[in-house]
């Protein structure tokens, strides 16, 4: 029964998105389908509470504030700079500039904790600027997609505090243990591009002039406003002065600041910024509250505990749990956000992963990276639906791009299962095993 209610409501789902109707109320449309039909509390009262509930979060204002300090850059004459400085030293790579992307979600990823965020402000500062380099869109768009879910494993992460409170474990042990894999993400995406390129050389733009290494220590100058912003925000989290969301709003007054003192913020600048930012963000924001009402709706109906308890019945060995449990999380990632599988799931799964002897800091990364791909899995991946706003693409070419990126991804988890001191051994040395 619960097999052909997930069938019914994947076919309705895709009939509403092939039809053309806004994703967020799609999603929103098969939950009060689901609940109408297969819950017997109202479907009204639950999408009035969850609607609200999303768009009341405090954590969440971190979002529209992340996504208008890359409107910022991207306005202003910063996001160029970001490119002067980086340039000289990524030419040389194959892939040249498409490692922007890579280097650049890895550098913001340490500020925002959010893949939305990271994906939408790194995006806004680095497709317009490959696109008029002429670097091949698919890559541009892949690289981003991918790139971008590196906001919930490079630490802070909202995904890692949501599972050390479900799991009960350390968040500080978390977070550390989250920085070699998300070092190791980043170093798979960059190395994948360098691949691509060796075997496709006639596609990717030529290198845009030579230069010496005191040339390149020059250039790196242009790098200086973006860093001071980065060093901004992340010291104001890491010294304990302010929260992510409140990190968030210096990092718009930092952005001000900064193009301000650069000479580029007018009030066009500044309206055209505000704009876009409000724009893009209730895209966003649409999206969301239509998850949270299916997240929530998947909930009453049971198919997040039909899965996990079927999953935890069948006594597989260590290997193949996990195997398992990657399979089970990329496909309810297709339904739900990353937060809502955690948190609807973890008091079924952490007993069956306890039993297996999987150490719990290893299985929170785990999780994280799992719910990373389901951020680039159709038809609910969310860094999906932010990269089709902001390129007007096609889902499906959206997703199509994506794929590389979710292979490496399951290569990252592979890496972490085989050599699991990847996770635990700075959080063992640094803080301990108490």
């Amino acid at each position: 029964m619960d097999i052909l209610v997930a069938v019914l409501l994947i076919v309705v789902l895709f009939a509403l998105l092939g039809s053309g109707v806004w994703i967020g109320l799609a999603l929103g449309g098969v939950a009060w389908i689901g609940m109408i039909l297969f819950s017997t509390r109202p479907a009204g009262d639950a999408m009035a509470v969850t609607i609200w509930g999303a768009a009341s979060s405090w954590t969440l204002t971190a979002l529209p504030l992340f996504v208008w300090m890359g409107e910022i850059l991207f306005r202003t004459r910063l996001s160029e700079d970001m490119f002067k400085g980086l340039s000289p030293w990524l030419q040389w790579l194959p892939g040249r500039l498409l490692h922007t992307n890579i280097v650049g979600c890895a550098i913001f990823a340490a500020v925002s904790g959010s893949s939305a965020a990271t994906c939408a402000t790194i995006g806004k500062m680095t497709l317009p600027e490959l696109k008029k380099r002429g670097y091949p869109d698919d890559k541009v768009i892949g690289t981003l997609a991918g790139a971008g879910t590196l906001g919930l494993l490079i630490p802070p992460s909202i995904i890692m505090i949501v599972y050390g409170v479900s799991a009960e474990v350390s968040i500080a042990k978390l977070f550390i243990a989250g920085i070699v894999p998300g070092i190791m993400l980043s170093l798979l995406f960059m190395g994948y591009v360098i691949v691509w390129a060796l075997m496709n050389p006639r596609a990717i733009p030529p290198a845009e002039g030579g230069l010496t290494f005191g040339q390149r220590i020059a250039a790196s100058r242009h790098l200086i406003p973006v860093v001071i912003l980065i060093l901004f925000v992340l010291g104001s989290i890491y010294l304990g002065w302010a929260t992510a969301t409140e990190a968030a709003a210096f990092g718009v007054v930092g952005a001000l600041a900064l193009s301000a003192v650069q000479g580029s913020l007018t009030r066009e600048t500044f309206r055209t910024s505000l704009m876009g930012a409000t724009r893009l963000y209730c895209m966003i924001a649409l999206i969301l509250a239509g998850a949270q009402f299916l997240t929530i709706a998947m909930g009453y109906i049971g198919l997040p505990r039909a899965l996990a308890d079927f999953i935890a019945g069948l006594g597989l060995s260590q290997f193949a749990l996990i195997a398992a449990l990657t399979i089970f999380y990329i496909v309810l990632g297709c339904f739900l956000d990353g937060i809502s599988m955690v948190v609807l799931t973890m008091a079924i799964i952490l007993p069956t992963v306890q039993k297996a002897g999987i150490d719990l800091i290893w299985f929170g990364i785990f999780v994280v990276l799992v719910v990373e791909m389901a951020q680039i899995t159709p038809p609910v991946g969310f860094n999906l639906f932010v990269l089709q706003g902001m390129t007007g693409r096609q889902m499906t070419y959206v997703a199509r791009t994506a794929v590389p990126m979710f292979l490496l991804m399951v290569v990252a988890v592979l890496l972490i299962y085989f050599l699991p001191g990847l996770v635990t051994f700075l959080p063992d040395r640094m803080i301990g095993k108490g």
